[in-house]
């Protein structure tokens, strides 16, 4: 049988718990970019600005907290803001 040591056993509660606020926020990210996208879907320019708003928000959130690396938040800005940009030029 093993030793386990306190240590160990406190990494493991830290651990989960901060799986599960990281599960949470990435979750609330991913609503958030869907609402963007469903906006694309429905070529409703107005909404789709306001939602790409509340998503980099979102994103830029989720960055500061670590749950992100900031090239991924800057790609996934990016590509969201150039179909929200296509949308209201054809607008």
């Amino acid at each position: 049988m093993p030793v386990v040591h306190k240590s160990t056993i406190k990494r493991a509660r830290q651990a989960e718990r901060r799986a599960a606020r990281n599960r949470a926020a990435m979750s609330s990210v991913k609503s958030v970019i869907k609402k963007v996208l469903t906006a694309l879907e429905s070529k409703n320019a107005a909404a789709a600005k306001t939602a790409l708003r509340e998503a980099t928000a979102a994103l830029g959130k989720a960055r500061s907290k670590g749950i992100l690396r900031r090239n991924t938040v800057s790609r996934r800005i990016s590509r969201l803001a150039a179909r929200v940009n296509q949308l209201a030029a054809k607008a």
